[in-house]
């Protein structure tokens, strides 16, 4: 997301790939924009299956034990959700940090709930660590849909950190403590991520 900003309005305005995202007091508004490359009828079908989806994960992964933000209100294309006071996991990650993400991303793999957009970019730490931005979401169990969301996260962890073996090791070593096929899914990351390298060459 990049920001737009609007400070007579006095909201803060994020543009994203597939949506319009605006602050304002105690609330999140997620609003999917128009796709004016796509049929209308496609379009408008699309984004209301979407920002229904995404409803439905955000509060999955809630109910299964993964904090993520409350949504107060669910439109034809927009979310309303409430606002998650703290920073963003990549300007304040850790080694504890990282472990008690692995342990959420295990729950939620373990539930069937592939994130799909798995970065550092897309955790909020505060009062508990927040997970935010299921817009890719979807329900998946197969081992390779888990090693991409893992992979992501590596690749996120390796672009914006210095230290970031030690993050992925305490990552993995939460991961490993709440799902049960972690260690094939780690297996399976590890294939894609030589399966990118490969492609480079």
């Amino acid at each position: 997301m990049s920001p737009v900003g609007d400070a007579r309005a006095a909201k803060v305005r994020f543009q994203c790939a597939e949506a319009i995202v605006e602050i304002e007091g105690d609330l999140v508004y997620k609003r999917r924009i128009e796709k004016r490359y796509r049929v209308k009828e496609v379009d408008e079908r699309i984004r209301r299956e979407r920002t229904k989806s995404e409803a439905k994960l955000i509060s999955e992964a809630r109910r299964k034990g993964v904090p993520t933000p409350i949504i107060f209100d669910v439109d034809e294309y927009e979310l309303v959700m409430e606002k998650i006071e703290g920073n963003l996991a990549r300007e304040v990650i850790n080694e504890d940090i990282s472990e008690r993400i692995g342990e959420f991303v295990g729950i939620l793999h373990k539930n069937g709930i592939i994130h799909g957009d798995l970065t550092t970019s897309n955790i909020i730490v505060g009062d508990h660590i927040y997970f935010i931005d299921f817009g890719l979401s979807f329900i998946e169990s197969s081992t390779e849909a888990r090693g991409v969301d893992v992979h992501v996260f590596f690749q996120s962890l390796k672009g914006t950190h210095d230290f970031n073996e030690q993050l992925k090791e305490s990552f993995i070593t939460g991961y490993k403590s709440t799902f049960p096929q972690a260690v094939q899914v780690l297996k399976r990351a590890a294939e894609i991520e030589r399966r990118g390298r490969y492609v480079e060459r």
